[in-house]
């Protein structure tokens, strides 16, 4: 797949950066819990919930932002300050800084970023395990 360049990635809408982006997140959080170990689906499905739900997410995002380079922070305000309609469930604050989070990774996977995807996820699923042990 060809990459695209960061003014060509920004043409696309926040909410479908958001879109991408929430697919790249829960497959690199599958993609580490399977590596964690074998054990049965459904731990398997139970912890992906807990990494890939809008508040956990939301909690990733406060980590990563003082972390962003500039140009991932606007692409972040633009996710977060998109209107979009949180499911009932989600605290409407944490919906939209998860739309944030999920629109950087969008962003950086159309650019092709796969390092600083790495690094970044890295950060949050430190955080993931160290939440997991309290």
């Amino acid at each position: 797949m060809k990459r695209m360049t960061a003014p060509q990635a920004t043409q696309y809408s926040p909410l479908a950066l958001a879109f991408l982006g929430d697919s790249v997140y829960e497959v690199m959080v599958r993609d580490a819990l399977l590596r964690e170990g074998n054990c049965p689906v459904q731990k398997l499905h139970d912890a992906k919930v807990r990494l890939v739900c809008a508040a956990f997410q939301a909690n990733a995002a406060d980590l990563l932002y003082d972390r962003l380079s500039e140009e991932e922070k606007a692409v972040y305000r633009r996710g977060r300050n998109a209107s979009g309609n949180p499911p009932k469930h989600a605290d409407p604050a944490d919906y939209r800084k998860a739309t944030g989070f999920e629109a950087v990774f969008g962003f950086l996977h159309l650019t092709g970023r796969a390092d600083r995807l790495d690094e970044l996820f890295r950060i949050v699923w430190a955080a993931g395990q160290e939440h997991s042990e309290e």
